[in-house]
């Protein structure tokens, strides 16, 4: 495996992530602060819809990096001309499609705002700046996707990011000198252009032979495209259901007050994830390079490695994320009126985790370009998730309003467990590592229990100090770090794979630590 270049695109990653975490955040507090909350829950409404139509994009970036993973490895440079020249054509048609589909959702609008009564603002200019936005990011993504595939993450999370500090930077100015929704997402836009020049710039001096080598792609390359590109579909498909949908049917069903209440806890929630699945995320190239060059039997130990890895930085932080949240919100928005029932964000918590566990088997699937063979199961994890989440949003409603958020996360936890967590590691190991997923599965399972343990545990341990914010916040963070920990270190201890490849990395830098005295 290319480690420098696999720990050089996680630690731009990281970095990037904190820094554009930090910039997310005020940003959000200035929008609340300026203009409300059902405008921030009308601007979480707008990138769930908008989520929804990028299904169209057919999941054709996971395609493009795993067909070309070959080819540059093997220095096939006109067959890599060929499949960007292809995926630039599909890219386009794919923003054409979203815009069209956008402009005639936009008559649609006040149906899906419970409380549309009460939003002021022309949601109809709104969302066609916000549709806007997004559509001129795929006039670009072909060339993203070009230096990506040649292992150069950092380049493209480097643009990305500096695109949205310069875009979260204008909409606290704006917001602060014109309390405008319009003005700050025309932000959005100018932040968008510049991402979109520095992308060209970069994209014709490192792959300028590349670019101009006019070459068409074969029969058999073409087929192998439309193959994957099919199941990546169907993939999309599935996680636009389960992902946007939730947003959708809290505003459709019980508003976007409560949806902005909500997405100030997913944001953060999100964010977060965002930061951790950067440990994987930037090594699929890498993976996909090292699974062309490596035996099975290796590449099966890196996922076990992973696996491990996986569970525990996500009991690490989102113990945190638990034992904080209420701090982290009360002291970024000024104010305990915008926090929710512990009980949703316990609920919250338990939601992502799940998700975030098959982070593992997601990096391996789009490496290894396993995701055609389960393609169907998208499909079916995405209408059981909505279905569930409308029956739920009902059945839970009778109780409490905000109670009745908590049958929509519920719905999306039983469509993980009964199907992503099923079918997705069956695949990988059936098709990539030609064997069978039974020890996975009870690993996976105890993970998933012994998380939910720990969850209810330190819901009793922390202390409700009635004091001040950031003592609370570091005493209850203190002991959800304790327990995390204590659960890991056990969890190590037991994994033989994981203390194996952990012990090559720690001998590895103690190497070179001795070689620079």
């Amino acid at each position: 495996m290319d480690k420098k270049r696999g720990l050089l695109n996680i630690a731009v990653s990281i970095v990037f992530k904190i820094i554009v975490l930090v910039m997310s955040l005020l940003a959000r507090r200035f929008l609340i602060k300026y203009t409300g909350d059902q405008v921030n829950g009308l601007n979480s409404l707008y990138v769930s819809i908008i989520g929804f139509l990028a299904v169209a994009e057919l999941g054709v970036g996971s395609a493009i990096t795993f067909c070309m993973y070959k080819p540059i490895v093997n220095g096939e440079n006109d067959k890599v001309s060929a499949l960007y020249h292809l995926f630039t054509k599909l890219y386009l048609l794919i923003g054409a499609f979203i815009l069209v589909a956008g402009c005639i959702i936009i008559p649609l609008l006040p149906y899906l705002i419970a409380d549309y009564q009460n939003v002021n603002q022309n949601v109809y200019l709104t969302f066609f700046l916000m549709l806007v936005s997004v559509v001129l990011g795929y006039l670009f993504s072909s060339k993203t996707s070009l230096i990506n595939a040649y292992k150069n993450n950092y380049i493209t999370t480097t643009i990305h990011s500096l695109g949205m500090v310069l875009q979260y930077g204008l909409q606290m100015v704006v917001l602060i000198c014109t309390q405008s929704f319009v003005w700050y997402l025309v932000c959005h836009i100018i932040a968008v252009a510049v991402q979109w020049s520095a992308t060209e710039l970069v994209a014709r001096l490192k792959h300028k032979a590349i670019i101009k080598n006019k070459q068409k792609v074969d029969g058999d390359t073409k087929k192998q495209v439309t193959q994957n590109v099919k199941a990546m579909f169907m993939h999309k498909i599935g996680g636009v259901l389960v992902n946007t949908a939730d947003s959708i049917i809290i505003s459709a069903f019980i508003g976007a007050l409560i949806l902005g209440k909500y997405t100030n806890y997913t944001l953060i929630m999100t964010a977060m994830t965002g930061v951790l699945t950067l440990f994987f995320s930037p090594l699929t190239s890498v993976i996909g390079h090292m699974c062309v060059a490596e035996d099975t039997e290796k590449v099966k130990k890196y996922f076990n490695f992973f696996h491990t890895f996986n569970f525990i930085i996500g009991i690490i932080f989102f113990l945190g994320y638990y034992a904080v949240i209420d701090n982290v919100v009360t002291i970024w928005l000024s104010g305990e009126d915008r926090l929710l029932p512990k009980t949703i964000s316990f609920i919250i918590t338990l939601n992502y985790f799940i998700q975030f566990m098959r982070q593992a088997a997601l990096l391996f699937r789009d490496a290894t370009g396993t995701f055609y063979n389960d393609r169907w199961k998208p499909l079916f994890e995405g209408l059981l998730n909505v279905a569930l989440s409308i029956g739920f949003v009902y059945l839970f409603g009778l109780f409490d309003e905000d109670f009745a958020v908590v049958g929509v996360i519920v719905a999306t936890i039983i469509t993980n467990l009964t199907i992503c967590h099923v079918v997705e590691p069956r695949v990988l190991f059936k098709y990539a590592f030609g064997a069978k997923a039974k020890n996975y599965y009870l690993k996976n399972y105890i993970y998933v229990a012994v998380f939910a343990a720990a969850l209810v545990g330190l819901n009793f341990a922390m202390v409700d100090y009635s004091g001040s914010q950031w003592i609370a916040l570091l005493i209850n963070g203190s002991i959800a770090v304790g327990i995390a920990v204590l659960v890991g270190l056990v969890v190590v201890l037991l994994d033989r794979d994981f203390k194996h490849y952990f012990g090559i990395l720690f001998g590895r830098i103690k190497q070179k630590l001795h070689k620079n005295k």
